[in-house]
C-alpha cells in the first residue's frame, strides 16, 4: 500500500501521457487516403480523440464506404502509426513528472488505452515509461470501448483495486464519461481545451481548462492526496 492509502491512478495513454495524436493523424489520412478518402483533416480527427481504435475504424468504414474487414484496417493502421511513433512520441513533461511523483510514493498505477496492445507496448517501451505501470489495458481486451467503463473496470481488477480507490487521468470526453461511469474521480486534462465545456468534463473532479499547457504534477498529486 502506498503512503495514498488504497488510491490507484489509471492513465488514459494518447493525449493524456503521450502526445501521440499527430502520429495518428497522420497514420489515419494516409490509410483514409489509401482506402478512396482523400482530404481528412487535422479538425476531422478531433472528433475522434479519445474513442478506440476499433470503433474509430468501424465508424470510418461507414462513412467513406471502406470495402476493407475492420480488422485489416486496424492492423494497417497500427503499422503506419508505428512507423512514425518509433521515431518521435513526446511525453508530456509535466504528466512524466506526475508519473514520477506517484511511483515515489509507491502508488499503483495503470494504463487503460484505447489503442491496440502493440501500439501501446510500443509507446510505453519506447518512452520509457513502461517500468511504471503494474497493469496495461487495451479496448481490444474488453466487451466495450469507452465511453463505456469496461476498460477502467478492467484495471482496477486486474490492479485487485476498488473503482472508488481509483482516479483517471484521462484527456477526452469519452474517457471522462467512462471514467464517471465506473464509479471513479478523474482529473480531465483536454487534449483539444476548446472541448473542455463539453459535458462529460464537468463529471471530473478536476479539471485543467488549459489542457496540457495547464497541468501541473503537484497541483495533481496536492488534489488526489486531499481526498
Amino acid at each position: 500500500m502506498g503512503t495514498l492509502g488504497d488510491t490507484a491512478v489509471v492513465f488514459d495513454l494518447d493525449g493524456t501521457l503521450v502526445d501521440s495524436e499527430p502520429n495518428y493523424y497522420e497514420a489515419a489520412r494516409e490509410l483514409l487516403a489509401a482506402h478512396g478518402a482523400p482530404g481528412f483533416t487535422w479538425e476531422d480527427n478531433a472528433a475522434y480523440v479519445g474513442i478506440s481504435t476499433w470503433e474509430t475504424l468501424g465508424r470510418w468504414k461507414e462513412r467513406y464506404g471502406i470495402a476493407a474487414p475492420r480488422a485489416e484496417l486496424v492492423d494497417e493502421l497500427d503499422r503506419r502509426y508505428l512507423e512514425r511513433a518509433r521515431v518521435s512520441t513526446p511525453v508530456f513533461p509535466e504528466m512524466r513528472t506526475f508519473v514520477e511523483l506517484l511511483a515515489a510514493e509507491g502508488v499503483p498505477m495503470a494504463v487503460a488505452s484505447g489503442s491496440s496492445r502493440a501500439a501501446i507496448e510500443v509507446i510505453l517501451a519506447g518512452t520509457g515509461l513502461d517500468v511504471y505501470p503494474r497493469v496495461v489495458v487495451s479496448a481490444e481486451e474488453v466487451a466495450r470501448g469507452k465511453p463505456a467503463p469496461d476498460v477502467f473496470l478492467e484495471a482496477a481488477r486486474r490492479l485487485g483495486a476498488a473503482p472508488a480507490d481509483c482516479v483517471v487521468i484521462e484527456d477526452a470526453a469519452p474517457g471522462v464519461a467512462a471514467a464517471h461511469a465506473a464509479g471513479m474521480r478523474c482529473v480531465a486534462v483536454p487534449y483539444v481545451p476548446a472541448q473542455a465545456d463539453a459535458p462529460p468534463f464537468a463529471t471530473a473532479g478536476l479539471l485543467v481548462r488549459g489542457g496540457q499547457a495547464g497541468f501541473r504534477a503537484r497541483e495533481a498529486f496536492a488534489w488526489i492526496a486531499g481526498g
